[in-house]
């Protein structure tokens, strides 16, 4: 290549930003401290929202490792993709997020947790790589690997071991993608996936850096929901404090490198996670509920056209962070992606444009521990399930019951189901009209939800017109 098309080549890559992809593993959106959290475990993402992107309340579409990647990599719910439970792997020749960005010129690279080629503790064929081209990645990252045993696969399947805690041996392989292992004349997508804070597996413990083990015992912050609940919680919390306070160390460092190379002012970066954390208050396990928990997530944004951006007070959806991403890289996004780009809603309000377009609530769909819907609005969560259907065969029902209804104003933490009072009868039949709609809209026929008989318990009824307020 002569000297001045490569010139020519790297002037176009700056035009054009790179995107990485911070993606951690059942992260609660409390606990960062732009969310609260009194902790200081994140002071690398609080600065990051500062000067970035802050959502607010941001959630996932499908509580559970795989669907929810699933959703993030095709832009599509779970039901559409085929993927609604873990163990399901993309279907061959789906199209992906990988390959928008393989189509419009950019080096995609995949490091970390897949979970979507279904083949568990082996390597994942190319062909089940969703379209990344640079690969050093294992499917089921929890069991080829432990807190310092850090074991994945590059792109020839060969198994490559890396030293030191899992956050900064796949942190560390990011920074070698970034510096040496990528051509430069072209902009890059790097998706990082984490598995931290999510638990180790095989002996149900959440392994924190030897230096944090401790650090954050003794119930120095339990989040009210899990202080009222119990669970696992005073258990397993300094653990998950350690991990999520690595994490942030690992982001700072990422930042630190992007820095040192030029690149950190034209690269976007998205800080999320793939579901929450109950701490086996809702469930048996971790995940896998339509409660807060579960579904909320942290979701921050930086770089070229976040920066400076504030705090989005939009209800926004993982499903909308594949149309976003490819919005902020100015790729065209595919018709059957089913989000929006809250980049696009960003630019509309900076402009005065009508906004009206973004949803008013976020739809959910949970697998695994029941078939069940929910949405989600800035006051209400409605749910529903189907008792009779089993969770790991099918991906939905016709006929669904009510089984949860929580007024978020009154009672942010979910202790008091609403769903049988006679005075929330009509918040109960417009919700339960929004959630149907969204199942429509998501590709899924019109289900029957039963609704529950309802019990007098002598409170003021509820009126439609204060379903918002």
């Amino acid at each position: 290549m002569g000297d001045a098309q490569q010139s020519n080549n790297v002037q176009k890559s700056k035009a054009r930003p790179n995107v990485i992809v911070f993606f951690t593993d059942q992260q609660r959106w409390d606990t960062a401290g732009c969310y609260g959290n009194p902790l200081g475990l994140t002071p690398n993402l609080d600065r990051m929202a500062w000067k970035g992107t802050h959502v607010a309340e941001a959630f996932t579409c499908q509580p559970v490792c795989g669907p929810a990647r699933s959703c993030l990599q095709t832009g599509l719910y779970a039901t559409a993709s085929g993927c609604f439970t873990n163990g399901i792997p993309l279907p061959e020749g789906t199209r992906t997020l990988a390959d928008c960005f393989n189509d419009a010129g950019y080096d995609t690279a995949y490091i970390g947790k897949w979970h979507l080629a279904s083949t568990r503790t082996e390597p994942v064929p190319e062909e089940r790589r969703g379209g990344y081209r640079y690969w050093l990645a294992a499917d089921s990252l929890e069991h080829t690997s432990d807190a310092y045993r850090t074991l994945l696969y590059n792109a020839d399947n060969e198994p490559v071991k890396l030293p030191g805690y899992r956050v900064d041996a796949l942190t560390d392989a990011a920074i070698r993608y970034v510096a040496d292992g990528r051509p430069e004349e072209k902009p890059f997508f790097l998706f990082l996936s984490f598995l931290e804070p999510h638990h180790q597996n095989h002996r149900d413990d959440y392994p924190s850096p030897d230096v944090y083990k401790g650090k954050y015992a003794g119930g120095q912050y339990v989040p009210p929901d899990l202080a009222a609940l119990g669970g696992t919680a005073h258990q397993h919390l300094d653990g998950y404090y350690g991990m999520v306070k690595r994490l942030d160390e690992a982001l700072g460092r990422l930042m630190d490198a992007l820095k040192s190379l030029d690149l950190l002012d034209n690269t976007v970066i998205a800080f999320t996670s793939d579901h929450g954390c109950h701490f086996k208050t809702r469930n048996s396990e971790y995940k896998r509920s339509c409660h807060e928990s579960s579904i909320r997530v942290p979701l921050v944004f930086s770089g070229p056209g976040f920066d400076g951006g504030g705090s989005a007070r939009e209800l926004v959806s993982l499903i909308d962070l594949p149309p976003t991403l490819l919005d902020a890289a100015g790729i065209a996004v595919p018709e059957q992606m089913q989000g929006r780009s809250l980049l696009r809603q960003l630019r509309h309000r900076h402009e005065g444009r009508d906004n009206s377009v973004w949803p008013e609530e976020v739809f959910v769909q949970i697998s695994e521990s029941q078939v069940a819907r929910a949405i989600r609005t800035r006051r209400w969560k409605y749910g529903v399930h189907a008792p009779e259907r089993n969770p790991l065969r099918y991906p939905g029902a016709m006929q669904y019951m009510e089984q949860y209804l929580y007024d978020l104003e009154a009672d942010p933490y979910e202790l008091t189901n609403l769903v049988q009072l006679e005075s929330h009868e009509e918040v109960r039949e417009r919700l339960r009209e929004r959630l149907i709609r969204r199942m429509n809209e998501a590709g899924e026929a019109t289900p029957d939800i039963v609704p529950m008989l309802p019990v007098s318990s002598g409170q003021r009824r509820v009126l439609p017109g204060e379903l918002e307020q």
